[in-house]
């Protein structure tokens, strides 16, 4: 699967969100994650498409994004999926 077939849907059952109505947007959670995963690679749409493990990522993100919707964390770590799956195709390395 593609990221850009990703759903409303999709998001909702990966990240379990119980009412997508009553919290944070789906859409909103899938535009966010999508976002960071152009920042952290550097690649566009087209790019992303190409390899399907990004999927996950982007899945996993929502999810994740869901889960430390507060604004306040006492630790903050990086999802190591994330970070492995992204770091395969990251072009904007300095």
């Amino acid at each position: 699967m593609k990221v850009s077939e990703l759903t409303r849907e999709d998001v909702i059952r990966f990240a379990k969100i119980e009412d997508p109505d009553d919290d944070i947007a789906p859409e909103a959670l899938l535009a966010a994650a999508k976002a960071f995963v152009q920042g952290y690679t550097g690649m566009d749409d087209a790019a992303i498409d190409e390899h399907e493990d990004i999927t996950i990522a982007v899945l996993v993100l929502c999810a994740d994004m869901y889960e430390h919707r507060v604004t306040t964390a006492d630790t903050a770590q990086a999802n190591r999926t994330v970070e492995t799956i992204l770091g395969f195709y990251r072009e904007n390395l300095l």
